[in-house]
């Protein structure tokens, strides 16, 4: 039980890479606080809750406004009074080539994967220091290392998550927070199933596995860098593709 009387955040966790974390970090005994856009995530915090029994909540809000994550913390605060562990994970595509792209759609994927991430940090950050003590974990992509046709927003978004997560980590370090960054290749997701199969196949023959990831694989990696395991690491960047950046 790592994270036995441990308070995890997991943001975007309604399914997807962003449930399997909660799923992780729950079956170790963290008790956690869930947020997604839809009310769907309070169903899904009674049912990790009760499968792993853990204390679990889900708050549905949009967290790339700043009033809604203040009214996140303070109910963080008002139900355990410390936060451990912040995954940030929630994110959206909107994907065209550039020359196609809205203003308002390159706007809509800053908001909600980069400047989340720096209003939730913020906020946990705050809570941490009060602890000495706490683990948060950013999830970039290949993508934001090395870009992609077609997602000019999602790439500069996970881009400054990179950025982000290396300047937090260098201000944090002496108060024994860490903070550190997963960068997901292709990974099977509603996301990714989306993609036609001819598509898809051509994807999968540039991987050296020759096969996508499964959100669980994200979810390990999540869980170590959360983990007093990775108490000596701060500011990195796991790579987790099945070797796509070796091509």
């Amino acid at each position: 039980m790592e994270f036995k009387d441990k308070v995890a955040l997991v943001t975007g966790a309604s399914r997807g890479i962003g449930y399997s974390i909660a799923e992780r970090l729950a079956k170790d005994g963290a008790n956690l606080i869930l947020t997604a856009t839809s009310n769907k995530i309070e169903e899904v915090a009674k049912e990790i809750a009760s499968k792993y029994n853990v204390q679990a909540i889900g708050v549905a809000g949009d967290i790339s406004k700043e009033s809604d994550v203040k009214s996140l913390f303070k109910t963080i605060t008002e139900k355990f009074g410390k936060l451990d562990i912040c995954v940030n994970n929630a994110g959206i595509t909107k994907d065209t080539l550039s020359m196609r792209m809205s203003a308002e759609d390159f706007d809509a994927v800053i908001n909600v994967n980069l400047r989340s991430v720096f209003l939730v940090s913020k906020e946990a950050i705050l809570l941490m220091m009060r602890e000495k003590y706490g683990r948060i974990v950013n999830m970039s992509s290949i993508v934001g290392l090395r870009g992609n046709v077609g997602q000019a927003n999602y790439a500069a978004s996970k881009a400054g998550i990179i950025g982000l997560t290396k300047t937090l980590a260098a201000e944090v370090a002496k108060r024994n927070i860490t903070v550190n960054a997963v960068a997901p290749g292709f990974i099977d997701t509603d996301m990714t199933k989306a993609v036609s199969d001819k598509a898809r196949e051509e994807f999968l023959k540039l991987i050296p596995m020759e096969k996508a990831g499964l959100p669980e694989d994200i979810a390990e990696a999540v869980a170590f860098l959360a983990s007093d395991r990775a108490k000596y690491i701060t500011g990195q960047v796991i790579v987790v593709d099945g070797g796509l950046m070796l091509r």
